[in-house]
């Protein structure tokens, strides 16, 4: 029975409800049956667990009854969590969704042009990752909806947050903690990405002593750098949790106690920042994937009516790992 539901076709249903397969195509699209007929074929289509291929419906409805994601690293921490909001979204939606990660420039240029999956889906969500003018015409040209996840593009409809706030947020707190010597330990910039989100944290940060690429084990190495000049910094601001959790393994190798040696501030409050106390800036990572795929929902079904750029409430979550300088 099992096989027989996973490979239930149009004319299975038909043949068990007793009418045509273009009575089934009607009920499935909408069109005009009648009651007894409709309830025989919805009753079939339940018990073989039938559902129409993606690619039959968008010949005769012009949808797909699918979304797509094109997202880089999709496995790193934050975008895992910003995935569990675009996932519920989709499921409640009734959207089958497709994921493209990224992992190279190529990937990238690849995804945002020739490869982009929007001539087989509904509608396009692109996370993190900032089209260029010539990628943001070819997609209104192509007329079908794409909103930006934590990316900018003034003729793309958006849903971000504030670096540059998030920065001074962060700062500001060490600041007005007493802290003079402040680090920051981010992105290198990458033309071949076009990440902008540790950049304009950076613009929000009053002092930069060091910058490098982003991932734990080169905070860790920068953080010792660091740590070893004849002044070290009191306080570093990291511009991810990711970031962070490498400058607190460095400063226990060290012999630095946080935050009575070191404060630390993070960015995202990952699910892990609770746990080892660490003191960050809170932006909704799993409610702005809800957001993003609710944004791109309203424009495939032509409700839409939300500023063209959203942005997310960003908060200070202060815990264990600031304090005022000795």
């Amino acid at each position: 029975m099992e096989n027989r539901r996973s490979a239930a076709t149009i004319a299975d249903v038909a043949f068990q409800a007793g009418v045509g397969a273009s009575t089934v195509s009607r009920v499935l699209n909408g069109g005009q049956v009648s009651g007894p007929a409709r309830a025989r074929v919805t009753a079939a289509i339940d018990d073989l667990g039938y559902r129409p291929r993606a690619s039959a419906r968008a010949l005769v409805t012009g949808s797909t009854g699918t979304l797509a994601l094109v997202v880089p690293f999709f496995t790193h921490p934050s975008a895992v969590e910003r995935l569990r909001g675009v996932l519920a979204a989709v499921d409640e939606a009734d959207f089958e969704l497709v994921v493209c990660n990224v992992a190279t420039p190529a990937q990238r240029d690849e995804y945002l042009g020739r490869r982009s999956p929007l001539d087989r889906s509904d509608g396009l969500l692109i996370q993190s990752l900032a089209p260029t003018d010539e990628e943001a015409d070819a997609f209104l040209r192509a007329g079908s909806p794409v909103v930006l996840l934590d990316a900018f593009h003034p003729r793309l409809p958006s849903v971000l947050a504030d670096d540059v706030a998030g920065g001074m947020l962060a700062t500001r707190h060490l600041i007005e903690l007493g802290h003079e010597r402040i680090a920051f330990i981010g992105d290198r910039p990458d033309p071949g990405f076009g990440f902008v989100a540790s950049d304009r944290r950076r613009d929000g940060y009053r002092r930069a002593l060091q910058l490098g690429p982003d991932g734990r084990l080169v905070a860790h190495r920068l953080t010792r750098e660091l740590l070893c000049l004849p002044e070290p910094p009191t306080a570093v601001f990291a511009a991810s949790d990711t970031q962070a959790l490498g400058v607190l393994e460095a400063a226990n190798a060290e012999g630095f106690s946080v935050p009575d040696d070191l404060s630390l501030v993070g960015f995202d409050d990952l699910e892990v920042a609770p746990y080892v106390g660490l003191t960050t800036v809170h932006q909704p990572l799993e409610e702005s994937g809800r957001q993003g795929i609710e944004r791109l929902l309203a424009l495939v079904h032509h409700e839409d009516g939300r500023p063209h750029e959203e942005r997310l409430e960003l908060e200070l979550r202060v815990r264990r790992t600031t304090a005022p300088p000795r």
